[in-house]
């Protein structure tokens, strides 16, 4: 019976140890450009979809973030980099401006840090 414990404890050790740090494939998506101007919009429901955004280096751009997920966690996004800290509305979309003038990674949190994504100008 010890043995059978035994295995089954490290079993959920080596599941639980698994599921926190598992390298998830995040979801990607290259900005759509209009004109002169570059756009995408991001879903804010238990963390951001797509979680890497691809922008045009010196395109003007429009981040839409549309938010449907009611916790105070994600109420708020914020790119350090940028000097932005905006509001997110549920089932609303927030638009939000990007310099794109400089290359680079960039990454954005909800307003306790526990949600990112990633910018990338290029």
């Amino acid at each position: 019976m010890k043995i059978i414990v035994t295995i089954l404890v490290l079993a959920a050790i080596v599941f639980i140890a698994w599921w926190f740090f598992k390298k998830d494939k995040k979801q990607g998506t290259q900005a759509v450009v209009n004109g002169e101007n570059q756009a995408v919009t991001i879903n804010v429901d238990g963390g951001y979809t797509p979680e890497t955004v691809d922008l045009k280096k010196g395109v003007p751009a429009t981040l839409n973030f549309y938010r449907k997920d009611p916790s105070t966690c994600l109420e708020e996004v914020v790119f350090s980099d940028f000097g932005i800290k905006e509001k997110l509305p549920q089932n609303k979309t927030q638009a939000i401006q990007i310099d794109t003038s400089h290359e680079g990674e960039f990454e954005y949190a909800c307003g306790m840090n526990m949600y990112h994504g990633k910018v990338i100008i290029k």
